[in-house]
């Protein structure tokens, strides 16, 4: 039960400290690399994707989350709840019965793991430093927040752009800001964003998110596509192998956009015993 537990807590981290197996079942894309010019029809591309990021504010789904490391490789069943630059929650489910084993809170200020079935709560501030111990990233919330509802906030500027490549049926657009590189796929046909490529200022790290499946919501009097599969890779110290590669799919079978009733409550366990975040290097599952 203990091996099973710990890899239900770590369905939500799509990057840990080790390199991870590939997702046979995942098609790899390959990025545009026919350099071309930005006309002012690739600009206004671009600007009408951005535009329409901000029109999905919240969320309440079910998805089906699979990931594959070198120690642990599964699938579970969780119920994602989310409001834009606010606060989030995973419920995890295991079993026919759907019995719910593993509850994940991220506010705006603090970070809660409930492992429901080991009766131990982690708890911490909502910073930098805590969020790498769960997620393996940096800074890594709104990332990961943004992506789950579907839609990235691409904030910025096309003034910004550094180039751009063609290929594939796609169009990236690529910016360099203070050493950070990031590569904006999008599919100029159904006009939606499909990847996004981000590699940090030391390089030693590279993040990847895919999105696909997409399906029509009528969101503010307009219909706007939201994909119902994301996968998310990380590749560390240079890695080009994907067998070398965290990946973590989520695949949504329900998707709620802008629900009108949307409550996000997670009431703390008064009986489990808690560990801060604060004062562990690494989790107990890890």
């Amino acid at each position: 039960m203990t091996r099973i537990i710990a890899l239900l807590l770590v369905l939500c981290t799509f990057v840990l400290q080790s390199g991870c197996a590939d997702f046979d079942t995942v098609t790899r894309e390959e990025r545009p690399a026919l350099s071309s010019e930005l006309t002012p029809e690739l600009a206004d591309l671009y600007r009408e994707v951005a535009e329409a990021s901000p029109s999905v504010r919240s969320l309440d789904g079910y998805a089906d989350v699979s990931i594959k490391t070198p120690r642990k490789k599964g699938k579970v069943y969780c119920n994602i709840q989310l409001k834009r630059h606010q606060e989030s929650r995973m419920i995890v489910t295991s079993g026919i019965l759907g019995w719910p084993v593993a509850d994940l809170y991220f506010g705006r200020d603090s970070l809660f793991v409930h492992d429901m079935m080991g009766d131990r709560l982690l708890a911490g501030k909502n910073n930098t430093e805590n969020l790498e111990k769960i997620l393996g990233v940096p800074s890594g919330y709104r990332l990961l927040s943004e992506s789950l509802l579907g839609l990235v906030n691409l904030d910025e500027p096309v003034e910004r752009v550094s180039g751009v490549k063609k290929g594939n049926g796609r169009v990236m657009y690529v910016f360099d800001h203070n050493g950070t590189r990031k590569e904006v796929v999008i599919d100029p046909g159904n006009r939606t964003l499909t990847a996004l490529f981000i590699t940090p200022p030391s390089g030693d790290s590279a993040t990847a998110i895919h999105f696909r499946n997409f399906q029509p919501f009528v969101l503010d009097a307009r219909t706007v596509l939201i994909p119902r599969q994301i996968e998310m890779t990380l590749s560390r110290n240079g890695q080009t192998d994907q067998e070398e590669a965290c990946r973590l799919v989520i695949d949504y079978d329900k998707q709620v956009i802008n629900p009108k009733e949307l409550s996000i409550r997670f009431v703390r366990p008064g009986k489990a015993r808690v560990i801060s975040l604060e004062e562990i290097g690494e989790l107990p599952w890890m």
